[in-house]
């Protein structure tokens, strides 16, 4: 196993949990044949491997489910391209995770993986996938789980980059939606959640921008009060800097 993929595998989550050896015994056999396909890509069909994955992905075992999406993970870290022509596979199969019934883990893994794909591609050609994980991953921003909340706000903050023209208006709706969540975390009871949501606010800012239907109001008629007065009082230096770009 290579340096990328144990940073991958070996990624703790906000909340760290133990794992009966016996699981972690058979969780790791599964990545290290993953790994060795990886590696011998000329011999061992790509393919092969995603069908694979697709048929854990929907697994009834959750755990299974699980290794699935961080085996995901792991093929976009070390063969970027190859995920880039299974890409609406792949994605099929994440967006299905988001969703998951029973396991936080499977729609955390999911989060994550996702946010690493996206890197890798920039957002291109998502086509209506865009909306399928912007609206799922709004529903978790106010989840109770910690990791799911984290990683939440780091996506949506990373769609708010790829959102483009085709999907400007729609993500505009999105973050208006979200705002009362976006000001609640900024003072979450983790740290590391508050932290990304600072991060996602300022990547979200653009889209409070008031539209040219409102430019014959005042200044202080376009002022959200409740906005201004909840960022004056806990983030002065936010407040300022939607002022200096003329978002408030």
């Amino acid at each position: 196993m290579d340096q990328t993929q144990r940073g991958i595998l070996g990624q703790p989550g906000l909340v760290p949990t133990a794992q009966p050896k016996k699981k972690r015994t058979s969780v790791m056999s599964f990545f290290s044949k993953v790994s060795w396909t990886l590696r011998f890509q000329k011999q061992e069909s790509l393919k092969k491997v995603f069908s694979i994955l697709a048929e854990r992905a929907q697994d009834p075992n959750a755990k299974k489910r699980h290794m699935a999406m961080r085996g995901l993970g792991t093929m976009a870290c070390e063969t970027p391209d190859k995920v880039r022509k299974y890409k609406k596979i792949v994605l099929d199969l994440l967006v299905h995770g988001l969703y998951d019934p029973v396991s936080a883990e499977v729609i955390h893994e999911s989060l994550k993986t996702l946010t690493i794909i996206l890197g890798k591609i920039q957002g291109k050609s998502l086509g209506s996938f865009f909306v399928d994980i912007t609206l799922q991953t709004r529903t978790l921003l106010d989840d109770e789980n910690d990791n799911l909340r984290y990683s939440a706000f780091v996506l949506f903050g990373q769609l708010a980059a790829f959102a483009g023209r085709k999907w400007k208006t729609f993500f505009t709706s999105q973050v208006k939606q979200t705002q009362d969540s976006l000001l609640i975390h900024l003072q979450d009871r983790n740290p590391q959640v508050a932290k990304a949501c600072k991060t996602t606010f300022r990547a979200c800012s653009p889209y409070l921008k008031e539209g040219k239907e409102t430019g014959f109001q005042t200044e202080e008629d376009q002022r959200n009060p409740k906005l201004c007065r909840q960022l004056s009082h806990y983030h002065p230096e936010l407040l300022q800097f939607f002022y200096a770009n003329k978002i408030l």
